[in-house]
């Protein structure tokens, strides 16, 4: 992930690596270097240390799980944490209770502890590109070459803010939900429009309903699911019925995979917390935001909760579609060599939500383990080989995800 401090408790083992890789020998060629020390990077690092695989975590900020610190103070998880643990270490805590930000972020932390997670930290790539015996990823100073690359670095890459936000006086306090924290970052006594129908929209609006006049814009229609159905949380029931599973080449899958989910919110209890729920903003003049259905509102302040876009400008292979997503299956591209992990509906809903994450690692795991054996056995065709099997798939555009 790109940006994020530094945890001082991470300090030392920080350096411990740095040291480490550079002391290893041979150490700017491995076989293979994942992108992103995130909950994705983190679950591949575990399956392939337990390969016993020669391999390196880069991470550009300072901190394993710098997107999590990026999320506003009160963040719950919607999923219990029961099924929030990655490989090798159970969520500590109430199974049926939902975590807080803080605790996944301490959580990664002793996950890369636990497992002695080989992370690099402050170590962004700034370019990946395919050569004849693997990829060159140029890093801060420093060449790495490897035979194969897990890009691991998740959904939440860019903060996506609409043009309509530079038509706004600068009188108006805008943000995106990324430096969004607590109500007193928004000046107290004013009118805040809170951008965006998905789970950050509805927990901000009703967030700062307790200090504020709110009013919630929304794009389009969402699916609202109650966070508990009888004694049972929901995914204890998604789990059941084995919906979790279905993958996105599926009719249904394909069909979920276009539509935003509500967990826990909906229109109607935010209108119980007084506030007033808008269509979308199409325009803005001044202090004055206009909405599809021909309404307007007077605003102070603006939290744009509009999700992210990607970025993989320093990707030198021919990966991307013409809208800049990913091709691949499962995660696995037509480049030989080259994967990508963390995705949102990668393969299934849970490919990007922290306890599910895993299932996809574990089958990437499988798939770096059979090419390197083929390689191993006929090395003269190892730039020419793929492992792509079945369709490839574009990439769904992420708006919103836990």
């Amino acid at each position: 992930m790109n940006g994020g401090g530094t945890d001082e408790r991470l300090e030392p083992s920080a350096r411990a690596l740095e040291a480490a890789w550079q002391e290893a020998g041979n150490d700017d060629r491995m076989e293979v270097i994942v992108v992103g020390a995130g909950q994705a990077g983190l679950a591949m690092g575990f399956y392939l240390a337990r390969q016993g695989r020669q391999f390196r975590i880069l991470e550009a900020a300072g901190t394993v799980g710098a997107a999590w610190r990026d999320r506003w103070d009160s963040l719950a998880l919607f999923t219990p944490r029961r099924y929030d643990a990655l490989p090798g270490l159970d969520f500590p805590g109430d199974p049926d209770g939902y975590p807080t930000r803080d605790e996944v972020v301490s959580y990664l932390a002793t996950y890369a502890e636990t497992h002695r997670l080989p992370v690099v930290f402050d170590s962004a790539v700034q370019s990946l590109t395919p050569i004849h015996d693997g990829f060159r990823l140029e890093c801060r100073g420093r060449t790495v070459v490897a035979d194969q690359v897990v890009v691991a670095t998740g959904p939440f890459q860019l903060p996506f803010t609409p043009a309509v936000a530079g038509e706004l006086s600068p009188e108006v306090v805008q943000m995106h939900s990324t430096s969004y924290r607590q109500p007193r970052d928004i000046p107290a006594g004013g009118t805040v429009l809170v951008v965006g129908g998905g789970n950050t929209g509805f927990q901000i609006a009703g967030e700062l309903t307790s200090t504020h006049a709110v009013h919630l814009s929304v794009g389009s229609r969402q699916t609202p699911l109650p966070q508990k159905i009888g004694r049972h949380d929901l995914f204890w029931w998604l789990t059941k019925t084995g919906l979790l599973k279905t993958t996105v080449d599926s009719r249904l899958g394909r069909r979920l995979s276009a539509q935003e989910t509500l967990i826990g919110s909906s229109p109607r209890g935010l209108r119980r917390l007084g506030v007033d729920v808008h269509a979308r903003a199409i325009s803005a003049s001044h202090n004055t935001v206009s909405f599809a259905d021909g309404t307007q509102l007077h605003v102070d302040a603006v939290v744009w909760a509009t999700g992210y876009q990607p970025d993989y400008s320093w990707i030198d292979a021919p990966v991307l579609d013409s809208g800049g997503r990913i091709r691949h299956h499962r995660g696995v591209t037509d480049v030989a060599g080259l994967y990508f992990l963390g995705l949102y509906w990668q393969h299934t809903r849970g490919s990007a939500l922290l306890g599910w994450v895993k299932d996809d690692a574990e089958y990437l795991a499988t798939q770096i383990q059979t090419l390197a054996e083929r390689r191993k056995a006929r090395p003269d065709t190892a730039t020419r080989e793929h492992l792509v099997s079945g369709e490839i798939n574009e990439e769904p555009h992420h708006v919103d995800s836990q």
